[in-house]
């Protein structure tokens, strides 16, 4: 699947979460967050030091989530990020963003290994999304 594949089959579905959501609003992981409630988008933030990011209730890990999300984009330290991969993908998740930073050839790999579509190396959410400061 090509990258515009890739992207539009993480975005045809929902909710998402975003794994690294920060309160910091300057981090990246702030700005996915807002990125996708600027789009209306269902968006759960997930960051084990967080109680609530941008008004909503954050979530220590992908299998405390009320709902398993569509896609999680991962804004990460490439070390966490594979970890992440063997979370989403035991959490049933199919879709996975590695917003740029948050690569690695593991993480990439093992994603692909199991079957996941993942993006990495590509736009990035905000890109792809429309994203106002």
């Amino acid at each position: 699947m090509d990258v515009s594949s890739s992207i539009q089959a993480f975005l045809d579905g929902s909710p998402h979460a975003v794994v690294g959501a920060s309160t910091d609003r300057a981090k990246y992981g702030n700005k996915c967050l807002r990125c996708y409630q600027q789009a209306g988008r269902p968006v759960f933030p997930v960051n084990p030091r967080a109680d609530e990011v941008e008004g909503l209730p954050g979530y220590s890990d992908l299998a405390s989530l009320p709902d398993v999300p569509h896609g999680v984009t991962v804004v990460t330290p490439p070390s966490v990020t594979e970890m992440v991969i063997e979370e989403a993908a035991a959490a049933g998740v199919r879709n996975v963003w590695l917003q740029p930073g948050a690569e690695s050839p593991a993480a990439v790999a093992r994603a692909e290994e199991l079957g996941l579509n993942v993006i990495a190396g590509g736009p990035c959410l905000l890109v792809a999304l429309g994203y106002r400061e």
